[in-house]
Order: structure tokens, then sequence, then C-alpha cells
């Protein structure tokens, strides 16, 4: 008896970046899974998880743009944060569980500027339990709603600055612009540590992720709409992966040259380029990947980039 091959999901060629708004209320992963569905792309990835309560600009590389997506995540970010004074909570934000109230100090003699400054360049961040980070394989969040605390290793994180905007009573308003892997809530705990009545994340908001910003960022309502009655339009949402790396300088290649790098060959560049990485184009500007100048000048391919 002939059985019938189960045939394969047929799923479209995507490859771009997409600034998404993302909504309170979901989690960054459930945000990625539902634009995957819209544009019913075979590979996604999000660059840099926002908690669920929190809100703003969250790049999701399409395709072959994942590739460039290690570029993003360590990428410096900017974010709003309103923050609670005079409690702390289970989780740091809004969401947890009230831990301890304290007597907020009169705002005359609360130097909230002097005690942000505090905070400023290089500084040490233990991890909060409520996070993606793993321990002996198990994501931290899951331990820390099971009500199990480990220990955890500080790292350094670089805080490039803190503008205070608004303060009222009981809370205060900042722009934070800060290095790769800063847990906003542990700033916050910290800052209402130095204050001495403690503290909590109420809003987050990311404004900027790498070189992209909020303000062309797209929430998915809109683009579900996009998807009903224009689904052509969804690939005018897309931005081509090298706009993730406009900092990286660029070469364009002759054809002879990007014949060899596509073979895994290194090409000569006569010294031109100091060491470091290289955003390569071909003669019709077309980008091709990423490269890497060697120590004797040359350069060797490091991320090529499979559109054809």
């Amino acid at each position: 008896m002939n059985k019938e091959k189960s045939q394969k999901k047929q799923y479209n060629d995507v490859n771009g970046i997409l600034l998404l708004n993302k909504s309170a209320g979901v989690s960054s992963n459930q945000s990625l899974q539902k634009v995957k569905r819209i544009y019913n792309a075979k590979k996604a990835g999000h660059t840099g998880s926002l908690d669920v309560p929190a809100t703003g600009l969250l790049p999701i590389c399409f395709g072959e743009a994942t590739k460039v997506s290690e570029y993003l995540l360590r990428s410096d970010k900017k974010y709003f944060v309103r923050c609670r004074l005079g409690e702390t909570t289970t989780t740091g934000d809004a969401e947890g569980d009230l831990l301890e109230r304290k007597q907020i100090p009169p705002s005359n003699k609360l130097k909230l500027e002097e005690v942000l400054e505090n905070f400023i360049g290089e500084i040490k961040q233990t991890p909060p339990m409520f996070s993606a980070l793993k321990h002996q394989g198990v994501r931290l969040y899951k331990l820390a709603y099971k009500g199990i605390s480990v220990e955890r290793k500080s790292r350094c994180i670089k805080i490039y600055k803190i503008n205070l905007l608004n303060r009222g009573s009981d809370f205060f308003d900042i722009e934070v612009t800060c290095s790769k892997g800063t847990y906003i809530r542990t700033l916050v705990e910290d800052i209402g540590k130095k204050i001495g009545c403690g503290a909590h994340v109420l809003t987050l908001n990311r404004k900027i992720s790498g070189p992209f910003h909020e303000s062309d960022s797209i929430k998915l309502e809109e683009i579900e709409n996009i998807a009903r009655n224009n689904p052509v339009a969804l690939s005018d949402l897309l931005l081509p992966m090298d706009t993730a790396l406009k900092d990286i300088p660029q070469i364009q290649l002759k054809n002879e040259e990007v014949f060899s790098i596509t073979r895994g060959q290194s090409i000569n560049t006569n010294g031109s380029h100091k060491c470091g990485k290289l955003r390569m184009y071909d003669s019709s500007r077309q980008f091709i990947g990423l490269g890497e100048i060697t120590k004797d000048g040359r350069v060797s391919p490091k991320r090529l980039i499979n559109i054809t």
C-alpha cells in the first residue's frame, strides 16, 4: 500500500530587518513568532529581549539577516524609564509582589542628580533572578518563579548617560543610554538602594537599539492590518540587512575579488584599510557580507550572505 509523502510547508523567502514596536503584556519571543507567522518566514530572530511589561523597539531579523543579528545584540541601547520610589518588588518592576516599603526622603533633601552620577561609567551589575540567563541549563526566571535563588556572577556594563527628565513626590523619569547586557530593573534597584528607600521600574520603553530608532518602528496591529489589506506591502517594511552595520567601514570589491571571497579565499587590499571588520559590496553595490582585515593587510571572508 502506497503512502502519500507529506509535503513540507512552503515558506516565503524573507530577508531583511523589521523594526517592531513591541507592546506591553507580550513577550519578545511571542512577538517574534507572531511576526514570523505573518511573513510565513522560515527563519527569524529578535535582537535582544524586552521584558513582558516593557514596550518599544525590537528589531527582528529575517533569513540571511540573522547573520548580522549578533551586532545588534552587542549594540548600545537607550531607554525611557519611569521609576517608583519607596517600594521594592520581587521582580524589580511593577509586575512583582511588594517586598518592602520605605519612607521617601523629602524632595528638598534628595539630590537625585548627584545620586545618578554615581552610576555613570563602567559599573558592576549582578543580573536579576527574573532574567533569561541560564543556570545549569535552566532559565533563571523559571527558578525564580519556584522561589529558588542561585548565586549570579556580577559583570561589567557601561552606563554612558542618565538624563533626569522629570520627578514627583514618589517617582522619577530617566533616560538611560547604556551598553549591551544592562538590566534596567537592576540599575533602578541599585539607584533606590543608594537613595535609601528602594525603587522599582514602573514603565520601560526602548527608544534606540544600535543605529535604529523607535520612531521608525511599527506596531504589530499595523502589520496585521497590512497583511489583511495589502500583503504585498509587507516587504516594504523590511530594511536591508546592512543597515545594522552602519558603523562598520565598507569596501567595494572587483568581480574577481568577489569570486575569491565567495570561495573562502582572502584578497589583497594594498594596506588601504586598518585591522577590523569591513562591509563588503560587489561592483553593483550588492551587500555580500562581512570581511575581516588580517594583520598582513588582506581581507578574509567572515560572514557571507547567501542571496541569489
